[in-house]
């Protein structure tokens, strides 16, 4: 595992252990929305915030790893026919 993966892997693990208040404003657009679904899926509004700040915790994780391999000369890159070869699709 690459020190950046454990990097991410910690603070993850770490953001998911910890519990606290945050205060946020919101556009009352985006409030509505918010109440909106709330309603739909009958959850609460902190709900589906906490799963949207996972979400986009996680997806920016893996973008600093893509982005870490992408500046890492060493780390070899291969065409999408090579990777089919390789997985025998």
């Amino acid at each position: 595992m690459r020190y950046i993966d454990i990097l991410v892997v910690q603070y993850i693990t770490s953001v998911i252990k910890m519990s606290a208040a945050v205060s946020i404003r919101l556009p009352n657009e985006t409030l509505n929305k918010l109440d909106d679904l709330a309603k739909t899926i009958e959850r609460s509004k902190t709900y589906i915030i906490r799963k949207a700040i996972d979400s986009y915790l996680q997806e920016y994780a893996d973008y600093l790893i893509a982005l870490e391999r992408l500046r890492d000369k060493d780390d070899e890159i291969i065409s999408t026919e090579e990777m089919r070869e390789r997985l025998a699709l």
